[in-house]
């Protein structure tokens, strides 16, 4: 995958895929993350997340290749729709 550009809302750092987003407050910041980490659990592909107040991070790499996979980029496909449908922005 070290050809394929990031989605237009990530930004590569590395091996990694990195967005952060603003929900309008916690409760709904909690539930992007509760979104996520279902469609997380149905890929068994697993994101690193840092919750502050209304702010989440997300951070994707395939451990287990020590690189970026087509499943990091789906997933983060995923992780745009959930924030879109839930109200977070970039």
């Amino acid at each position: 995958m070290e050809n394929e550009p990031e989605p237009p809302s990530w930004t590569r750092d590395g091996n990694t895929l990195r967005r952060t987003v603003t929900a309008p407050d916690f409760p709904t910041a909690i539930g992007i993350v509760t979104a996520v980490a279902v469609e997380a659990e149905r890929m068994n592909h697993h994101p690193d997340i840092d919750i502050r107040w209304r702010t989440v991070h997300f951070a994707l790499t395939t451990h287990d290749t020590g690189g970026l996979t087509d499943r990091d980029y789906q997933l983060a496909g995923h992780i745009d729709r959930i924030v879109a449908e839930q109200g977070g922005s970039c």
